[in-house]
């Protein structure tokens, strides 16, 4: 038996291939679909079955483009009407080689929602694998609210009996494959575990310890944060996307050209550090560090007006390009030759954004009173506290809640560590706010320094 998972970094996603005697099968491939190919030729095999456990909300799916290029059937949930593909429905088999796996339907995450059980049939008859998609994870049950708020407890009874029913039955011994690992916005707290297994998550899952009763409940009360790219992911990956043909790497463009898009109308996104950033940019850019490009760009770039990259030393472009492409963002223009440094020695207009350290905003909060703005996410706004007279309001919800951050006051903006408070300061600034101040250390600077904590 061959067995290989694949990890996109920056969205937590798993990808897996499983192959035997020559043949292969692929689930939940990404949409940068060439390394499924590459592995199969390295090992002998040829992939035959392409497996989509659900529709995705949070990235591109690529089984389209692997289909194409492989010649493989791709096999979802019965549940929705998917645009290309065959819907498979529970008990159906596929053999793979020695190895058969078969269909669960285990909805609730979403209605299509399926798992794999794999089996070796030289070994044993026993469930080896269970490919469990969006439903199990390590240490968590994913999220139950993408139907509104009418349909929370439904979606919440139907994966915690699925899992109780299909899933846990299947042994203990039996290896728990998740398509999300500790970081994705599919699970709120994923451990940071590569497998589980049934007997793991039976003795240490809370929610599965906690019982029907309590899990429901709680999933009732959530109100998990929806980024408004996951409509987006949802039509492409029912329809879907456009294939890629190959990745060409992202084009240098002059500094006239840059001008020239941004008056015809473009976005522009800074890759580098908030201090960076804060010392100079062009204006008008996005601040969003290439760690957070898979969590935030989401929230505010758009999928109609062409991006252009900013970094100083235009390093490994063709990575931050790749994050891009599997959240659907087709739409590169190139990056600014020579980074952000020739665009100084070109003699252009640049915006700043002041920062400052925790110290000295504990001295300004002495004498003044700025708007004094938290963007962390609500989880550790609770937990942690905040700087006594702070406002909330995550850094994602920005754009849809500006009245209620004044224009007329002095802003100072802080998160965990300053990164995504570089990202609130710079969607503020081209929303034509002005007086802002980013907090550099953030949170874990102000707890640090032993200044004043409010819950």
């Amino acid at each position: 038996m061959f067995f290989q998972r694949i990890v996109s970094e920056g969205i937590a996603h798993n990808s897996y291939l499983v192959g035997s005697n020559g043949q292969a099968a692929v689930i939940d491939p990404r949409r940068d679909c060439g390394i499924y190919l590459e592995i199969a030729r390295q090992n002998d095999l040829a992939i035959s079955h392409i497996f989509e456990t659900h529709r995705n909300e949070d990235y591109v799916i690529g089984s389209v483009e692997l289909a194409a290029r492989s010649g493989a059937e791709i096999h979802h949930g019965a549940a929705m009407a998917f645009s290309y593909g065959k819907p498979v429905r529970k008990g159906d088999i596929f053999p793979i080689g020695s190895l058969e796996l078969r269909i669960l339907e285990t909805p609730g995450h979403t209605e299509e929602s399926i798992s794999l059980v794999l089996t070796d049939k030289e070994v044993s008859a026993r469930p080896y694998m269970v490919f469990t998609g969006d439903t199990l994870f390590s240490g968590d049950i994913a999220r139950t609210d993408f139907y509104g708020e009418k349909r929370k407890a439904e979606m919440a009874e139907k994966i915690f009996d699925n899992i109780q029913n299909k899933i846990l039955p299947l042994g203990e011994g039996a290896i728990i494959c998740p398509a999300h690992g500790a970081g994705s916005v599919c699970g709120g707290e994923i451990a940071d575990h590569p497998f589980t297994t049934v007997g793991y998550e039976k003795a240490t899952n809370r929610w599965i310890l906690g019982g029907r009763e309590v899990f429901i409940a709680a999933r009732v009360k959530e109100s998990p944060y929806v980024p408004p790219y996951f409509k987006k992911m949802e039509q492409l990956n029912k329809e879907g996307p456009r294939p890629l043909h190959g990745i060409s790497p992202p084009r240098p463009l002059s500094v006239s050209e840059v001008n020239t898009l941004r008056t015809s109308g473009c976005q522009i996104l800074d890759l580098r550090a908030p201090t960076s950033f804060g010392a100079g940019h062009i204006p008008g850019s996005i601040s969003i560090w290439r760690e957070g490009l898979s969590a935030f760009m989401g929230w505010v770039f758009t999928y109609d007006l062409p991006i252009i990259l900013v970094d100083d030393f235009n390093l490994s472009l063709d990575t931050v390009q790749r994050q891009m492409l599997r959240l659907g963002y087709d739409n590169v223009a190139g990056y600014l030759a020579g980074g952000f440094p020739l665009w100084t020695k070109a003699a252009q207009e640049i915006a700043t954004l002041p920062t400052c350290s925790v110290q000295q905003l504990n001295e300004r909060l002495r004498s003044e009173s700025p708007f004094l703005l938290d963007v962390r996410d609500r989880k550790n706004w609770d937990s942690i506290g905040h700087i006594p007279g702070a406002h909330h309001r995550y850094v994602g919800e920005l754009v849809s809640h500006l009245d209620e951050t004044p224009r007329n006051r002095p802003l100072v903006i802080y998160c965990d560590a300053g990164y995504k408070g570089g990202l609130a300061a710079s969607i503020l600034a081209r929303h034509g706010y002005h007086e802002m101040t980013n907090v550099l250390g953030g949170m874990t600077a102000w707890k640090r320094a032993g200044f004043p904590i409010e819950k």
